[in-house]
């Protein structure tokens, strides 16, 4: 009897369920018909200067909230937005100022609202750990969490769409952008890019408190020649599907609203006017329904690159090639309407771009109600609530990475030491900022300094050492580096002397990494190398904190300084989170997203390499193999990372030796806690397959898991595995997995050991 109750019970909720799933299904479908409906009567309504309009974005730098400007493009931006002939504005970053832009705009004919567009990176006045950083915790809830207050400060200041996530893979940490990425491997890559892609735009576009994702740079902008920003980018199609476009590739399907192209041309063709990367592929193949915006002035830099030889000709590649909207070429507005008259453009493709544009618009809810984003009294509140602070310090805390820890030196004793603290970003309020910190105020982060000096049990002293600029430090302007005032160095030093331990904060200043902020050396800048031996000299007790948005080249440190953490540039709350993970109150978890070369000289170096016809040959003499005589392994690899705890791997396991095309392979191996402390272990699959129609890497990142135990416990972590992390792009010009043999391998990073081999079959 109870088991027939049970039985009419289940059948009434799956009919009550599937109802519910109709009315939903019929909701969406009449919602989807609505929008459909909405924009096809607007589009009717334009005239072909409008919906170029629509294309159409410019740059705020200008008082939107006084008089009307007079004379210049501040008058041209004002006279087009009040006859709708502008799309979007961006560096809008208030709500006044949004307010007024959008009433603007309604005074036009149709009344159509204006996006408001911003470099929201890693936060807009709260802000985050770089990019880079996020991705070294490997915690994709935190990451997304991350976002989510991003999005939250900026659309409460009336915001709606935000120029993030970079998902730009890069091998070459010389180039500045690096920062603004996950680093050099696609998998993780793609994991971290939609998981900003869900913090951005929450549930619902509709939410007042989430904003549209941009996804750039379409494609290929991390690999630019010699690691310099806006530089040409030439590389084989193996590493164009394999490498660069599988993380575009998850946030489309991640739902991203908009994609960004990129400053570089590839393989000879400007990614703004390319229709086989925006028509062919984007848009075509992978079925993005959003809208492609150009980098700023990418359109018009089709003609220096050589590739057109006017603005004009530039505008007819850009539409053409898929950018449906220019940020600050004017290309659009200038030129479109007589490329359509003159019939080199067809108009179906002007509709096409506004339709596009129109639909976010839409999600958005910006017909519905233009200021929806408009609201002073949200926009205080969020911008002061205090819960913002603890989750940009979790994230901090999490995004550090322990790269040496000789001597258990860290955690530092809570009690009844001298601790000199030392270098020129130990008492710095700014750095710690990057360069993309947007409405945060100058010199707001939490001090290394001021995070020590809340711990009171210790004696602690400080001193700058050297100066790391001269100057001023600017976005717009080359960051000059301190290379001759040593007054500091003696003081420095004499503290050292007479302390018990040293903590030296030093790397790079905030505004010497990202956009254009390439270098050809990777020491460490100015005079903090020089620092750093004479400190050591006195007192081999060093604790190196590493406050960087790059990869450095730390060798002698790595060789002589026993304990290093990489705190990357983590924020605004970064003092308290280095001083937490000093003294232990976290346990680091971090691990490296980008490798660490030895030198300059070796990069690009990265773990997913192939093997080459001449590789390495151990215990012989001979030097004819693939190699640089001072040696091919980095520094510290991808995926490396200590913790204050121990873990160990063991009992790797398969459910099977052999899999066919459409079956799935289940991996498990046991985790253990073999230390004294409670910690959080990222356990890693990496997957080599033994031969290929194109060469194959040594090995690739297919898995990863964040696992956290107490000491002396175990866990049984589980994977699965199957033909879509077996595919890449074969001879047969097609993504698609071969059979044949494979090794996989599990554990702390890239150079794990712990593996066993399966076959795929026919």
């Amino acid at each position: 009897m109870q088991t027939e109750r049970i039985r009419v019970m289940q059948k009434t909720m799956f009919t009550l369920f599937g109802i519910l799933i109709g009315i939903f299904h019929g909701i969406s479908q009449d919602a989807k018909a609505s929008k459909k409906a909405f924009i096809d009567d607007l589009l009717s309504k334009m005239t072909l200067e409008e919906k170029v309009g629509q294309m159409n974005q410019y740059n705020g730098f200008w008082d939107v909230t006084g008089p009307a400007p007079e004379g210049g493009d501040a008058a041209r931006k004002y006279e087009d937005l009040r006859k709708g002939w502008v799309g979007s504005m961006l560096n809008i970053t208030s709500v006044a100022e949004v307010r007024k832009i959008q009433e603007i705009a309604l005074e036009s004919r149709l009344g159509i609202p204006v996006l408001f567009g911003q470099d929201v990176i890693h936060g807009f006045k709260t802000i985050s750990p770089i990019p880079m950083a996020e991705a070294a915790s490997w915690d994709l809830e935190a990451i997304e969490a991350s976002a989510a207050l991003a999005a939250r400060e900026a659309a409460a200041a009336g915001i709606n769409w935000t120029f993030a996530p970079m998902v730009d893979i890069s091998r070459d940490p010389r180039w500045g952008r690096v920062m603004e990425g996950a680093g050099e491997d696609p998998y993780l890559g793609s994991k971290v890019g939609a998981a900003r892609i869900h913090g951005f735009q929450g549930a619902s576009l509709s939410d007042p408190l989430t904003v549209a994702a941009c996804v750039k740079h379409f494609a290929g902008y991390g690999f630019g020649e010699g690691g310099r920003d806006y530089n040409r980018v030439d590389v084989g199609l193996p590493t164009l599907h394999d490498v660069i476009l599988p993380p575009f590739k998850a946030a489309v399907e991640a739902g991203a609203a908009t994609f960004m192209n990129a400053f570089n041309d590839l393989n000879g063709i400007p990614a703004t006017g390319s229709t086989s990367l925006q028509r062919d592929l984007l848009k075509g193949a992978w079925g993005f329904d959003g809208f492609v915006v150009s980098d700023w002035g990418s359109i018009g830099e089709m003609v220096p690159h050589g590739y057109v030889q006017s603005l004009k000709e530039a505008a007819q590649a850009a539409v053409v090639g898929g950018s449906d909207m220019d940020m600050e070429s004017m290309a659009y507005v200038n030129h479109l309407k007589d490329l359509v008259a003159e019939g080199s453009v067809p108009e179906a493709l002007i509709d096409d771009a506004v339709r596009r544009i129109l639909h976010l618009k839409y999600d958005l809810g910006l017909f519905e109600d233009p200021f929806k984003y408009c609201d002073a009294e949200r926009e205080k509140e969020v911008l002061s609530d205090p819960k913002r602070l603890e989750i940009v310090r979790d994230m901090a805390r999490k995004s550090m990475v322990l790269l040496k820890n000789e001597g258990n030196l860290l955690p530092l004793p809570k009690s009844g030491k001298s601790i000199a603290l030392i270098g020129p970003l130990a008492n710095d309020k700014d750095s710690p900022l990057g360069s993309w910190r947007l409405k945060a105020e100058p010199n707001t982060a939490i001090s290394v300094l001021e995070g020590l000096g809340a711990y009171s049990g210790n004696t602690l002293k400080y001193e700058q050492g050297v100066r790391l600029t001269e100057g001023t430090p600017l976005f717009h302007f080359e960051t000059k580096i301190n290379t001759t005032d040593r007054s500091g160095m003696d003081q420095a030093v004499a503290l050292a002397k007479s302390s018990d331990i040293v903590v030296m904060v030093l790397g790079e200043n905030g505004f010497q990494t990202g956009e254009a902020r390439s270098y050809s050396n990777l020491d460490l800048p100015g005079l903090q190398q020089e620092l750093l031996e004479a400190v050591y000299a006195v007192n081999p007790n060093v604790v190196l904190v590493l406050m960087n948005g790059r990869p450095l080249t730390i060798g002698w440190a790595a060789e002589h300084v026993p304990a290093i953490l990489e705190a990357w540039q983590p924020g605004s709350e970064s003092g308290n989170a280095i001083s937490e993970v000093l003294y232990g109150d976290y346990n680091p978890s971090g691990k490296l997203p980008m490798t660490f070369p030895k030198s300059t000289g070796q990069i690009p170096l990265y773990y997913s390499r192939t093997a080459t016809g001449r590789p390495n040959n151990p215990g012989s003499d001979l030097v004819f193999w693939s190699h640089y005589v001072e040696g091919n392994e980095p520094l510290y690899e991808f995926g490396h990372g200590l913790s204050y705890t121990t873990f160990t791997y063991s009992d790797l396991k398969l459910n099977k030796t052999e899999i066919a095309l459409d079956d799935t392979l289940d991996v498990s191996v046991t985790l253990s806690n073999t230390g004294s402390r409670k910690g959080k272990e990222v356990v890693q699959l990496y997957v080599q397959d033994h031969v290929g129609s194109r060469t194959r890497p040594l090995r690739e990142l297919k898995g990863f898991q964040l696992v956290e135990l107490e000491p002396g416990s175990s866990k049984k972590v589980k994977f699965q595995i199957n033909k879509e992390e077996l595919s890449f792009y074969t001879a047969r010009n097609l993504i698609e997995a071969e059979p044949g043999a494979f090794t996989l391998y599990v554990g702390g990073s890239s150079s794990a050991q712990l593996s066993t081999g399966f076959k795929l079959v026919k």
